[in-house]
């Protein structure tokens, strides 16, 4: 495949070499400005590269105005800030291309969000807490896994909402809370935990990712199925189903 990379911070370093490992060929960038030694040639519009699949890790202020052109390369996308705009944009372009969205590129968080899916069926009378960690240079929180993770659990549970913040709370936890909770230091790669909670018993669900090549590679996965298929919006949940 001939791959763009939209951004070309951390994340997309690590594509570009796990890609060429893989006899992928890196076509370009695309950068919110053309500064300092790039590897690759620069480009400023997704078709411009020519290439087979375009990898997104990037910024809501570098990718959205990329959007609003016409664009007909297939496009794995995992920018997490500004969500909503981002799919709605995604949507549209689904009518005339393939796309695929996922806020956390590991599939084991994607195995995470199916099973709290069965956890909050079995466990609704228990008390909810989401907690995770992240690496200090992370800007965002909490993040858009965690986001992802909340989401589904608002979904399960009728008049639930969350509580980021109990700081100038002085009153007992009610029932319909959703604690939520992010915490940043270090080089902490990423650690997800679910927590259910009721008297005398907690069930704890954990996803920890050691290292930034299980996103890359996710992304690379996820562009390789991307290519075979016809228009429309993927996520874990289709891309991978029989044809």
């Amino acid at each position: 495949m001939r791959i763009l990379l939209i951004g070309y911070g951390t994340m997309n370093k690590i594509t570009a070499r796990l890609a060429e490992e893989e006899g992928h060929e890196i076509a370009g960038v695309i950068l919110r400005d053309d500064t300092g030694d790039l590897p690759y040639p620069a480009f400023r519009s997704i078709d411009a590269a020519d290439a087979d699949v375009a990898i997104d890790f990037s910024h809501p202020e570098l990718i959205l105005p990329l959007l609003e052109n016409e664009v007909k390369t297939p496009l794995v996308i995992a920018t997490t800030g500004e969500k909503e705009t981002i799919i709605e944009k995604l949507e549209e372009k689904s009518a005339d291309i393939p796309v695929f969205f996922s806020a956390n590129m590991s599939y084991g968080v994607h195995v995470l969000n199916e099973v709290l899916k069965k956890a909050l069926s079995m466990l609704d009378d228990f008390d909810l807490e989401m907690i995770e960690r992240h690496h200090n240079k992370k800007v965002d929180a909490p993040s858009g896994t965690l986001v992802k993770l909340l989401d589904t659990a608002l979904d399960h549970r009728e008049d639930s909402y969350p509580v980021y913040d109990r700081s100038n709370l002085h009153e007992k936890r009610k029932p319909e809370e959703i604690g939520v909770s992010a915490i940043r230091g270090g080089s902490i790669v990423g650690t997800h935990d679910v927590i259910f909670a009721k008297d005398d018993e907690v069930i704890e669900i954990r996803h920890q990712a050691q290292s930034k090549e299980i996103f890359a590679n996710g992304a690379l996965k996820a562009a390789n199925e991307l290519v075979k298929r016809q228009t429309g919006f993927y996520d874990y949940n289709n891309l991978f189903e029989e044809r």
